[in-house]
């Protein structure tokens, strides 16, 4: 009789962590996709001022290229 109630309680534990798990799945929603597309237009509108702040001190001193 214990031998049943530890596997009966081994098994619920287990199938309560799976639950917990499977609840976790990530699931993008419209407003999560947005957000993705705006951080990528903002690295990328970092990296051109970033390269646009190398020329202009380039030109500051007196480097071409």
């Amino acid at each position: 009789m214990m031998k049943l109630k530890k596997y009966t309680v081994a098994a619920l534990t287990v199938s309560a962590l799976m639950l917990a798990l499977w609840g976790c799945q990530k699931h993008e929603g419209p407003a999560e996709s947005a957000g993705k597309e705006i951080d990528k237009a903002t690295q990328k509108v970092g990296e051109q001022i970033e390269k646009a702040g190398d020329k202009i001190q380039d030109a500051a001193n007196g480097d071409k290229k």
